[in-house]
């Protein structure tokens, strides 16, 4: 296997084709998909057409009405009066896909609600099971954090904390990951989150992550699934993250918590090129080491040849609504 550039790490993981650069590539793919609109026409989400084929099969009286407009290459559902209402339509037919075993990627349920936006941005129209987001092809929200710690005698000055996956997880088991990362419930602040997923996955303490961790910026990207998510290949997953730096003391060693993460290592910055290159993080994980070795002036328009390409990929303009399309700078860490 040859070794992956930083824009090839980019395009693992903003893999859906730009229709400027890539315009065959894009209407190839636009070709062969729906798209799930609100009331007032709205974009939300890039749907499958197997998965639209499944909608209409599953009985009215659990999914509610649906139109598709197989011209135009549109759905829409989901349109109660009321977010309550609306919910539960999801939620129903998501439990009636995950009892007749319709797609793989249910096996992975979470019990966790995840939140589609409306027009404004703000508006919550309805929540979704976490493992069924990518049949809708909606937006999907994380926090993803860098801890490190400072080391004068590696280069740039720095370690690394880099977490590996345990072999159970459904989706990418066994790949490196972020220091800590996890999903953004319906209704959770992106901070709360983080500082929950760190206490989780980590043994962080609470008094720890207030203090030190920091806000440092948003990354938004479309990605294209395969096998290793443990469901359907070809999902499309628009996604954003609110990520975080943390800088920890000298000598602190994480502690697996939950079961999700095998190990952690404190790796140098070669060390982790090195791993990033051969493709051993997950894709979007590996988007945010490189957006960390940005910030941190490791990589730099001097030394990376596709500087600019990978700073749009890191940023990339979407056309469904919700928090990335207001100020990058929401959150309230510290």
């Amino acid at each position: 296997m040859s070794l992956m550039s930083n824009l090839d790490v980019m395009k693992e993981a903003d893999a859906f084709p730009y229709p400027d650069k890539e315009p065959e590539a894009y209407q190839a793919i636009t070709d062969t998909l729906y798209t799930l609109e609100w009331k007032d026409g709205q974009p939300l989400g890039y749907m499958l057409a197997s998965v639209v084929e499944q909608l209409l099969a599953v009985p009215e009286a659990v999914r509610g009405p649906v139109t598709v407009d197989k011209v135009r290459r549109t759905v829409h559902a989901f349109e109660q009066a009321t977010e309550a209402e609306r919910s539960a339509r999801v939620a129903s037919l998501m439990d009636y896909w995950r009892e007749h075993e319709t797609f793989a990627t249910l096996r992975g349920w979470r019990d966790e609600l995840w939140p589609v936006y409306g027009s404004d941005n703000a508006t919550v129209l309805y929540s979704a099971e976490r493992s069924g987001t990518g049949l809708l092809g909606v937006m999907r929200y994380g926090v993803h954090m860098t801890g490190y710690v400072r080391d004068a005698a590696a280069p740039h000055g720095l370690r690394i904390l880099v977490a590996r996956r345990a072999a159970s997880k459904s989706t990418y088991p066994g790949m490196l990951d972020n220091s800590v990362a996890g999903g953004l419930m319906t209704g959770e602040d992106p901070f709360e989150c983080i500082v929950r997923e760190a206490d989780e996955e980590a043994d962080l303490p609470e008094a720890l992550m207030r203090e030190r961790a920091r806000f440092v910026g948003t990354v938004t990207y479309v990605h294209i699934t395969d096998e290793r998510t443990g469901g359907e290949a070809g999902q499309i997953y628009p996604e954003m993250q609110w990520v975080y730096d943390i800088e920890l003391p000298a000598g602190f060693a994480p502690t697996p918590k939950d079961g999700e993460v095998a190990g952690f290592y404190l790796w140098t910055v070669d060390e982790v090129k090195e791993q990033l290159a051969r493709g051993r993080f997950k894709p979007n994980c590996g988007l945010v080491v490189v957006d960390f070795f940005l910030r941190h002036g490791i990589l730099t328009p001097q030394n990376e040849p596709d500087y600019d390409e990978i700073m749009r990929r890191l940023h990339r303009k979407l056309p469904f609504p919700g928090p990335h399309q207001v100020a990058a700078g929401s959150s309230t860490a510290a």
